[in-house]
This record gives C-alpha cells, structure tokens and sequence, in this order.
C-alpha cells in the first residue's frame, strides 16, 4: 500500500507543477470534498455502515490511558476519539486527491472502450468492472448486505445463511475477486486510450491548414510515452485495495475459509492489558532497556486486532468509495459537459 500511495503521490505533484493546467485546483477542490464527505461518514453509527470502528475506538482510548504513563514511563497525551476522527479525516482527503485523476480517467477510457467494443459480453463486463468500486461500497452497508444476508425475511421465520465470520470472509474474496476482474478487463482500457492518437490524426484531418509530419509524430508519440502514466493510475488504486483488503485479513484475524468457532476477538475484547512491575536494577542502562521493552509491549496492547479490523475496513471501503466517486464525476463530465 505504501509502494501504490507512493506512485500516486509523485503522479499528483507532478500535476503541481504544471503552471498552465487546472489540475492543481482539481486536485484540491477534490481534497477538500473528501475531507467534508470524510467527516460526515464518520459521525454515521454502525447501524449503517459497519466498520466496527466505534468499537476499535472506545478499544483504543481505552487502553491508551492505561499506557500514557506506565511506571514513570512517559509516553505520548492520550488521543480523544475527535482527534482521532481528524487526522483519520485528514488522511482521507490526502486518498482522495491522490484517486482524483485515476477515476477521471477510468471514467474516459470506460466510454472509449465501450464505443470500441460491439461484444455484448465484453461489455458487460465492462460494465461490472465500471460499478466494482459500488459493489465494494454496499459490502459495508449493514442494512442492504448484511442485514439480509444474516437475517433474511423469509416469512415470519428467519433463517440466518452464514454466520458473520462467514460473511466477513464472503467479503474479502468478493473484494479479492473484483480485483481480479479488474486487472482482465486492463487490456481494453489501455487499448481504448492507444487509439487516442488515431482519434487525433482524425481530428487534425478535419482542421484547415497544413500539418508538418513532425507535429503529427510528435502527437502520436505524446499518447504512447503517457501510456506508463495510464498504467499506473489504472493499476495503483487496485493494489491499494488488494494491500488493505490482505492487511484486514491478516491483522483483523479473519480466515479464507468458513469457520463456526467463535473470533478470537472475542478474547481479545475482554482480556485488559497486564503490565508486569518494572524491576529496579542498579546499572542505569538495564533499566532503559527495560522501560522500551515495556513502552513498545504497551504499544502492542494499544493496536489490537480489533482496533486494526475497524480501521482497515474503513480504509478499504474510503479507497473504492473514492475511486467510485472520481469515476462517476468523470462520467458525468467526458459524456456530457465536453459533448456540450
């Protein structure tokens, strides 16, 4: 995730220093929107978006105050649960300017490539691919998915299909496989986008005046050279997903199969971090030692897996609710504000 936030960071400050383009305003007007919609999904309760962050929070300021100071250790002031929201806020807008330009322009090549294509299959799958990140949204929306899936109204009898580990497993390899989805339908949209250039030779047929075969080759080769460009924020946002998608399941200890056992969650809600007496030694740097031994123990009994497991889902469901957001946006503008 590091490596993919990486990219797109450096692919977003390029489009800083451009001085003539409007990307720099897109990409913080769209900062800006994240941020607001940021804060307003977090004041939504579990009742309908079921991150489980509320419980990783109350976890989480919980046991910091227990480490703030263990034994004369002096450790950072304890986070309230709205600064906490604000920096998780922050970091969301940072996600979202940096999916700006990567939705845009899925939102160009999907049009491009639905024009090129005349197989009903393929386009329909196209299409799938286009609403994955809206599919990935409603996973977490407790009322459409999981409401039914748990409890369905068959009748005044209800019938659970799975158990909640179950579902949460269900999740992660939907997620895993619209993923996989994605990456086959990669050769249609990078093709959409090669036949940019012919779509411009055309264009330049049409204008009056002679045209230099060198500026026609240099117009040509301008769209192959940003072709790495066009990999990259096709490809970034999705190993984003599959990185935070692998971290839920390994740091929120769920499982790839179906399981009935009770979560190990369970045990790690009720059990309360021991810390054992720090020991007096005589020598001055035995007992530095054992003060870091003990900050970095207390530190691990903050993360929990519970903790992590709110965080993590919320992080993966931010990434495909951004990339969703930027790719209707792009619709919106590539179908009918530049016909207009």
């Amino acid at each position: 995730m590091l490596v993919s936030s990486k990219v797109l960071f450096s692919l977003t400050a390029h489009y800083f220093k451009v001085e003539d383009g409007g990307e720099r305003s897109v990409c913080v007007t769209f900062g800006f929107f994240f941020f607001v919609k940021a804060m307003a999904i977090l004041i939504v309760t579990e009742n309908y978006l079921e991150f489980g962050l509320e419980t990783g929070e109350k976890s989480f300021c919980k046991l910091q105050r227990n480490v703030v100071c263990v034994n004369g250790i002096v450790l950072p002031l304890p986070v309230s649960k709205l600064t906490f929201k604000f920096f998780l806020a922050v970091l969301c807008s940072l996600i979202g300017a940096f999916l700006t330009f990567p939705g845009l322009r899925l939102a160009q090549m999907h049009l491009d490539a639905l024009n090129q294509t005349r197989e009903t299959v393929t386009q329909l799958f196209l299409h799938i691919n286009f609403l994955s990140p809206l599919l990935m949204v409603l996973l977490w929306v407790k009322p459409i998915t999981k409401d039914y899936i748990l409890n369905p109204p068959l009748g005044k009898e209800t019938v659970p299909l799975m158990t909640e580990d179950a579902f949460d497993t269900l999740r992660l390899w939907i997620i895993i496989s619209l993923c996989g989805l994605r990456l086959i339908m990669m050769r249609y949209h990078l093709q959409a986008y090669l036949n940019l250039a012919q779509k411009c030779v055309d264009q330049m047929k049409k204008e009056a005046g002679r045209i230099s075969t060198v500026e026609l080759q240099k117009m040509v080769a301008r769209v192959f050279y940003y072709l790495c460009v066009i990999a990259l924020q096709y490809v970034a946002p999705m190993v984003m997903l599959l990185h935070t998608t692998l971290l839920l399941k390994t740091l929120g200890n769920h499982s790839w199969g179906i399981y009935d056992s009770s979560s190990p969650l369970e045990a790690v809600q009720g059990s309360s971090p021991a810390f054992s007496e720090v020991p007096c030694p005589e020598e001055k740097m035995k007992a530095t030692v054992t003060q870091i031994t003990m900050a970095l123990g207390g530190l691990r009994n903050i993360f929990t897996p519970l903790l992590l497991r709110g965080l993590l889902s919320f992080l993966t469901w931010w990434i495909a609710a951004c990339l969703f957001s930027t790719s209707l946006f792009g619709l919106f503008y590539h179908q009918y504000l530049i016909v207009a």
